[in-house]
C-alpha cells in the first residue's frame, strides 16, 4: 500500500517513532453487510450453471436413444458449447453424420437456444 501521508504526517511519525499506518487503515476501512459477502461468494461458486450442467447430465438420458446414451455422454459446457465424451470412432461418425442435428434441436428444445449453441464431440 503506498504511502499517502502528509509531511507532516511523516516527521511526527519519525520523531515519536510510532508507525501510524495501522491506524490509517483502520480509519479507512469500510464495513460490509453480510449479505453482500454472502451474495458475492456464492456467485463465486456459480451454482446456477453447475445446476444447469447437471440437468443436462441428467436429460441426456431421457432425450435421446439409450443405444447411443451407452456410447456417448456429456461431459461439461462452457460458453455455449456441450462437450460430450464419444468411446468410439465408429460412433463418432454415426452421431457426427448423421444425428447431431436431431440431438442439437432436442437439447435446445429442452434447455434453450442461449443455454446450448453448439455440441462438440470426442472421442475419450
Amino acid at each position: 500500500m503506498p504511502d499517502t501521508s502528509s509531511a507532516r504526517e511523516k516527521v511526527l511519525r519519525e520523531w515519536h517513532r510510532v508507525d501510524t499506518t495501522d491506524e490509517a487503515m483502520r480509519r479507512d476501512f469500510r464495513s460490509k453487510e453480510a449479505g453482500s459477502l454472502v451474495d458475492q461468494a456464492l456467485g463465486g461458486l456459480r451454482l446456477e450453471q453447475r445446476s444447469s450442467e447437471t440437468q443436462i447430465l441428467k436429460a441426456w438420458n431421457h432425450l435421446l436413444d439409450p443405444v447411443l446414451c451407452e456410447h456417448a455422454h456429456p461431459v461439461g459446457i462452457r460458453k455455449g458449447t456441450l462437450f460430450v465424451q464419444v468411446d468410439h470412432p465408429t460412433w463418432l461418425s454415426e452421431i457426427v453424420r448423421y444425428r447431431r442435428h436431431e440431438i442439437l434441436e432436442r437439447l435446445q428444445h429442452c434447455f434453450g437456444k442461449e443455454m446450448i449453441q453448439r455440441v462438440s464431440y470426442r472421442i475419450g
